[in-house]
C-alpha cells in the first residue's frame, strides 16, 4: 500500500515515474501490457535493435495509438539513456556485454538501474553496485524474476529471526538436459515447435532455460545478493516437490542433499526417470529455514507449517512468479522509495562456461543457450582459481585449443580481443576479489 500511496501522488501531480525500456523483448513486452493501467507511471522511451518491432510489441500488448505517438522509439540506447526525461533505465537486453555498458551509462547518468539482464548481472554485478552506490543511484534486481523474489523471502525468513538453509526456485530438469541444443529445447520443455515459432519465441534463449545455464545464473545473482553460499560442484537438481523443501533441503548430514546451510539450490519438476514430481515447483520460489529454538519449532507445528521430521525445518514459498508484470514494483520501489528490491552486494557465485560436447581448436564459441557451452554453478573462489571463462564471456570467442565435453572452459582456452572492454570490466572485478 506504501507505494501505491506515493504513485497515486506522483499521478496527481502529474510527475510520473518516466522510465526508459532497454528491449522488447518478452520480458520487456509483458512490462509494458501493464503501463496503461498503472497511473503514474510512464514509459518515456524505448530502445531497441528493430523500433518498429518495438512498436508492434506495444500494439500486441494493448497500446493505443496516441500512447504509441507520445513514446520515443530508437535504436539509439545511448541517446535514450542520457535523456532528459528518463528517471529509471530497465535493461531487458539478455545480453550481457549490452547490459554491462547501458547500466554504466546509466549509472554515469545519474539514473536508477532496474537490471532484468542476469547475464549482465553475474558476469560483473558486483562493480556496478559499487559503482551505483557511489554515485547515488540505485542498482536492482526485476521484481518478478525469480532471483528477486527468492531474495524477498530470505530477508523476509531473516527479518523475522530464522537463520535461512537453503533458498532458489524450481524448474524442469533431467541430466542430460545439460546437452539440449536450440534443436532439442522445445522437445524437452514439452512445448509445440510450431506454435512457439508462431508465438516468436527464441530458441536459444529458451534453450538457457533448459541446459541449466539460466538456472546456474539465477542461482549465482541469489547468492551475491543474499550471502548465500553455491555448492561446490554445481546444482544437484533435486526432485522435489513444495511438501517435502524442508526435508530435502536440509544438510546431508541431517538426512538432506546440502553441503551445509546457507545454501543455494534448484529443484527439479521432474524425477530423474521422467515422473512428475507431486506438487512441484516448476513456476515458483523458496527458502528452507530454521526455527532458533524448541518453542519456535512448536509453532510451527501448531500453525500447519511443513516440516522435516525433526520439526525444526520448515519452508516458505511462493508457486507462481509473473516475469514482466510484476516489473513495477521495482521501477517504484527504485525511484519513489531509493530502494532495491534485492542488489548484487558480493562477488559469491559465478557461472562457468562448461563443455556439451567435444570442442575443437579454432571452433567459435556460441554463448548461452546454444551449442557448444551450458553454464555451470560455483563458487566464485573455485572460478577464479581455475581462471574459469565465466558464461557471459562465451560470446564470438575463439578456442585456441581443445576442450573435452564437460570440461570447463578457461580463459586460455580461448582469444578475448584486447578491445574487449567489458571482458576487462570483469577481469578487473576479478583482480579486486582475489586480492
Amino acid at each position: 500500500m506504501f507505494l501505491q500511496s506515493k504513485l497515486s501522488k506522483a499521478a496527481a501531480a502529474n510527475a510520473p515515474v518516466r522510465v526508459c525500456l532497454i528491449g522488447a523483448g518478452k520480458f520487456g513486452s509483458m512490462f509494458l501490457s501493464q503501463v496503461p493501467t498503472t497511473p503514474g507511471l510512464t514509459v518515456a522511451r524505448i530502445a531497441d535493435l528493430r523500433p518498429d518491432g518495438a512498436r508492434a510489441a506495444c500494439r500486441t500488448v494493448g497500446w493505443d495509438e496516441a500512447r504509441i505517438g507520445a513514446t520515443v522509439f530508437t535504436d539509439d540506447s545511448a541517446a535514450a539513456i542520457a535523456a532528459d526525461d528518463v528517471d529509471v533505465v530497465v535493461e531487458a537486453t539478455g545480453n550481457p556485454h549490452a547490459g554491462v555498458r547501458h547500466a554504466r551509462a546509466a549509472i554515469r547518468a545519474g539514473k536508477h538501474v532496474v537490471m532484468v539482464n542476469v547475464e549482465a548481472d553475474v558476469l560483473a554485478g558486483a562493480a556496478l553496485g559499487r559503482e551505483a552506490r557511489a554515485a547515488g543511484v540505485v542498482y536492482s534486481m526485476a521484481y518478478g524474476d525469480q532471483p528477486a523474489l527468492t531474495a524477498e523471502i530470505v530477508d523476509w525468513a531473516r527479518s523475522c529471526g530464522f537463520s535461512v538453509v537453503a533458498a532458489g526456485k524450481g524448474t524442469k530438469y533431467r541430466p542430460h538436459y545439460h546437452q539440449s541444443t536450440p534443436e532439442t529445447v522445445w522437445e524437452y520443455m514439452g512445448f509445440d515447435p510450431e506454435q512457439a515459432r508462431r508465438d516468436g519465441m527464441n530458441p536459444k534463449m529458451f534453450n538457457s532455460f533448459t541446459d541449466g545455464t539460466k538456472s546456474a545464473l539465477e542461482m549465482a545473482a541469489i547468492a551475491n545478493a543474499c550471502g548465500l553460499t553455491p555448492p561446490s560442484d554445481g546444482l544437484l537438481f533435486p526432485p522435489c516437490g513444495v511438501d517435502s523443501l524442508a526435508h530435502i533441503l536440509r544438510p546431508a548430514a541431517e538426512g538432506g542433499v546440502l553441503e551445509g546451510k546457507g545454501m543455494v539450490e534448484v529443484v527439479s519438476s521432474e524425477e530423474r526417470d521422467g515422473r512428475p514430481v507431486f506438487r512441484d515447483l516448476r513456476w515458483g520460489v523458496y527458502a528452507v529455514f530454521e526455527a532458533p529454538n524448541d518453542y519456535a519449532a512448536g509453532c510451527f507445528r501448531q500453525y500447519g507449517m511443513n516440516t522435516d521430521a525433526s520439526g525444526r525445518y520448515s519452508a516458505m514459498y511462493k508457486p507462481f512468479h509473473l516475469i514482466g508484470m510484476e516489473l513495477n514494483i521495482s521501477i517504484l520501489s527504485a525511484a519513489l522509495l531509493g530502494q532495491p528490491t534485492g542488489q548484487t552486494l558480493s562477488f559469491s557465485g559465478d557461472v562457468a562456461a562448461t563443455a556439451k560436447r567435444d570442442l575443437k581448436a579454432g571452433e567459435i564459441l556460441d554463448g548461452e543457450g546454444g551449442y557448444c557451452v551450458w553454464g555451470k554453478l560455483m563458487p566464485a573462489a573455485r572460478s577464479l582459481k581455475e581462471a574459469a571463462l565465466p558464461i557471459g564471456l562465451a560470446q564470438d570467442v575463439k578456442l585456441t585449443r581443445d576442450v573435452g565435453a564437460g570440461a570447463v572452459v578457461t580463459y586460455a582456452d580461448v582469444e578475448i580481443g584486447a578491445d574487449d572492454d567489458v571482458a576487462a570490466y570483469r577481469r578487473a572485478m576479478e583482480r579486486a576479489n582475489a586480492a
